[in-house]
């Protein structure tokens, strides 16, 4: 035997209760019976009160309240494995991990703001794989492709410019790890890459990146993060462990969002899409809703799962039958002539 819902065995707390208000009820009403016509008189007005089917009715309803906690804890038996085939497509989320992702125009900062977004998304997947990838100046891989989306979580929470040594931001070398490392190319056709960065790009092709994964059948999601008109500063920390904006060559250095490059790598791949975020509400789920999950899926593993038989509704049944019972009984003497 198993419960679907244990936790709702809690509520098997009503049952005493039950009983010691009915205990709580039968004696107050003696004291105000008693109160009220005086000690002589009660018996005669309590003889027509029948004490047993007083206590049959209450003992009815407290085998009621048990059976129906007991349904709602859905108890469930009989079991026997069955094969169930799980489909979905593949989804690696490429992060870009560079300073400039440290600007502060979405709050907290640009970064963060991204590994909220793909935390949301995680809870509409609908058995996808997942995997990710962080780059900077060059690219690494945070996690392989896997349905184990807790992993991924804590593979989020590490993320920061501090995990790429190297500087700068190399999207076309981070779309071409994706390539190499994660992605099976006989799967491209249900294989998406979902690029969040501010699109800044240091000389490493990613245009070209993009059109090969289009080439492949890939599709690239790009989102693009930041204020795309004045720009931001890039926070630092100086010697005396103080935030300032970061400078180079005396100037204070600003980063902007660059859409159009973030727009051409989409367009690039195969149905591409890019979602200028700005400095708006990241909604990935959304995306994934519009785009992803409606898109072709492949049939990834079958496993065998056990599957039990719900039988909550002969709990409730008998628990609806005793309270008709209870209903229909009268706890006063029928009078004889």
């Amino acid at each position: 035997m198993r419960w679907m819902e244990a936790g709702n065995l809690h509520a098997l707390w009503l049952v005493p209760a039950a009983v010691a208000l009915y205990i709580l009820a039968h004696q107050r009403n003696r004291t105000a019976l008693r109160r009220f016509v005086g000690s002589s008189l009660g018996p005669a007005l309590s003889h027509s009160f029948n004490t047993r089917r007083w206590m049959g009715k209450a003992a009815l309803v407290v085998v009621s309240v048990g059976l129906i906690v007991t349904a709602l804890a859905r108890p469930a038996w009989n079991p026997h494995p069955q094969q169930t085939l799980r489909r979905g497509r593949d989804i690696v989320f490429v992060v870009d991990v560079s300073r400039s992702m440290l600007a502060e125009d979405l709050r907290p900062n640009r970064l963060e703001r991204a590994k909220l977004a793909i935390k949301d998304l995680l809870g509409s997947l609908q058995g996808d794989r997942v995997g990710l990838i962080a780059f900077a100046g060059t690219a690494v891989v945070k996690c392989p492709l896997t349905t184990d989306y807790g992993f991924l979580r804590i593979a989020l929470d590490d993320l920061n410019p501090e995990y790429i040594s190297r500087g700068g931001s190399l999207i076309g070398d981070a779309i071409r790890t994706a390539l190499n490392d994660v992605f099976d190319e006989k799967s491209a056709a249900y294989q998406d890459l979902i690029l969040i960065s501010d699109g800044e790009d240091h000389g490493s092709f990613p245009v070209e990146a993009a059109a090969q994964a289009g080439d492949l059948g890939i599709r690239i999601i790009a989102v693009g993060l930041g204020d795309d008109r004045t720009g931001s500063v890039i926070p630092s920390i100086d010697s005396q462990g103080r935030s300032v904006p970061m400078t180079y060559a005396g100037e204070v250095v600003h980063t902007t969002l660059c859409g159009d490059v973030l727009r051409e790598i989409a367009l690039a791949s195969r149905d591409g899409r890019y979602l200028h975020v700005a400095t708006g509400n990241i909604e990935l789920d959304h995306v994934y809703k519009a785009f992803v999950r409606q898109a072709e899926r492949r049939e990834l593993e079958e496993t065998q799962v056990t599957r039990y038989d719900e039988k909550y509704q002969l709990f409730l049944a008998a628990a609806v039958v005793l309270l008709a019972v209870e209903m229909c009984l009268s706890e006063r003497r029928r009078r004889t002539t």
